[in-house]
């Protein structure tokens, strides 16, 4: 996996959180079509950038754009 690849990637992310304002990880994996590890990679990028916060709830784990 290449810097360039998860930049990529967190773009997908970031396009899917924009559309749907807030999803938990099963539909954010499920509408970016990602790896698990993609998907954490890209997450974690934006995360250290602070474009995403994260929410766990009883019903799940969410993530939405700050």
């Amino acid at each position: 996996m290449n810097i360039e690849r998860i930049g990529i990637n967190a773009g997908v992310v970031w396009k899917a959180l924009e559309d749907a304002k807030e999803l938990d990880i099963k539909d954010l994996k499920k509408t970016t079509k990602l790896t698990e590890k993609d998907l954490s990679y890209a997450l974690g990028w934006l995360a250290r950038e602070g474009k995403v916060n994260f929410t766990e709830t009883e019903t799940g784990f969410f993530v939405k754009l700050s």
